[in-house]
């Protein structure tokens, strides 16, 4: 039995190396001895395998506590990390380091996403923007969309087969996956064209889909817009996406909401802003105003006599509905006092008579303003040095 050799020397780090070096060492030599950039050389492979099963031991706290304390023999006759729950998949890291998705990081533009495509090859997820009323999303609503997407092939139920036919090896790239091409002094793994990177081919491929197993198809979905919801916020419709190559499993629909203006209330997280215009007499005399609210209906607002303009009146309860938990914001309307544009003669003379008997006593926002214009303008006399 070969002996096996010791995951940190593999990995060339210390034993007290933490979780950012071991990642750092390890990817840059599974970089540098993978297979596809080693077409040439058998061995590293081997090497890029090692290293696998290296970094599976020492990046698990459990695991590497046991090989730190008991060597190899912590994972059973079988040795390595395979016995102690599955060989490490080297790409993973990759895939969290660069963000790949299905071939959309660094690594997969350079190595073809080491895993292929075929029946692992998960649908791509798709984004639509849905564009609601004010209202739908403060009440909720029940909406459809309909997207034009790939979905499962009927005739063969996303198989890509016709019936009874059987998956042979790819002769393009010999179950592979990947096919190699030659850009300078680079040498860039891609994924089969012929297969799309499942390394399998259909015997006899479905007339509908060319093998495929999905075709392009307009769709209808669902959704139920929760009470509260906010703009930008996302909803996901999982399995909505496109699906996988071969009965792989669908990707996921996010759906975005944005919310049209509303000509009357301003959102401002659970509460409601509006502005209603309050007759003079009314903010003179005091009384009710009529407010409406979201939804339909009306409120009524009593303001007491002498309001001024500007004055915030709240309404408990009108507001937004959250989405989770019961609680409800409020309606916070803004007072506007309406003066008259245009006085008759008669109008006129009342209103003169009005403001001569209301003297000082009744403009107190007049006759402090008038008091600090006479102090600014006017300072006291400094007293004897």
């Amino acid at each position: 039995m070969t002996k096996k050799r010791d995951p940190y020397e593999i990995l060339g780090v210390g034993r007290d190396a933490d979780a950012d070096e071991l990642k750092r060492a390890y990817r840059k030599l599974a970089v540098k001895f993978h297979p596809d950039k080693n077409p040439e050389d058998p061995e590293a492979e081997d090497r890029f395998k090692e290293l696998g099963e290296a970094y599976e031991i020492v990046s698990d706290p459990e695991k590497r506590a046991a090989y730190d304390r008991y060597g190899h023999a912590a994972f059973g006759t079988g040795g390595g990390a395979g016995a102690g729950g599955g060989f490490h998949d080297p790409f993973d890291l990759f895939r969290e380091v660069f963000g790949a998705n299905g071939g959309g990081g660094i690594f997969e533009q350079f190595f073809g996403g080491g895993r292929g495509g075929g029946a692992s090859g998960r649908g791509s997820d798709l984004r639509y923007d849905l564009r609601i009323s004010f209202e739908e999303a403060a009440l909720g609503c029940d909406k459809e969309i309909e997207i034009r997407k790939l979905d499962a092939c009927v005739e063969c139920s996303g198989s890509g087969a016709q019936a009874g036919s059987k998956s042979v090896t790819c002769p393009t790239c010999r179950g592979r996956g990947q096919v190699v091409a030659s850009r300078g002094f680079f040498q860039v793994a891609q994924a089969c064209p012929h297969c799309q990177g499942s390394g399998r081919k259909m015997e006899k491929p479905c007339r509908s889909c060319g093998g495929e197993g999905r075709r392009e198809q307009t769709s209808r979905v669902k959704l139920k817009i929760p009470a509260g919801i906010d703009e930008g916020a996302r909803l996901r419709s999982g399995g909505g996406g496109e699906a996988g190559l071969r009965g792989a499993p669908p990707g996921d629909l996010y759906v975005v909401i944005h919310i049209q203006e509303h000509e009357i209330f301003v959102r401002d997280g659970l509460d409601l802003h509006c502005d209603m215009p309050a007759p003079f007499v009314t903010a003179a005399l005091g009384g009710e105003l009529p407010v409406p609210v979201l939804g339909g209906g009306k409120a009524t607002v009593k303001i007491p006599s002498g309001t001024q303009n500007g004055s915030v009146f709240r309404l408990r309860g009108h507001g937004i509905s959250a989405m989770r938990g019961s609680s409800r914001g409020d309606l916070l309307v803004r007072v506007q006092v309406e003066v008259p544009t245009r006085l008759n003669a008669e109008q006129r003379k009342a209103l003169e008579k009005f403001a001569e008997l209301c003297g000082e006593e009744n403009t107190p926002i007049h006759k402090s303003f008038t008091d600090r214009i006479r102090e600014f303008f006017n300072p006291p006399a400094a007293g004897p040095p």
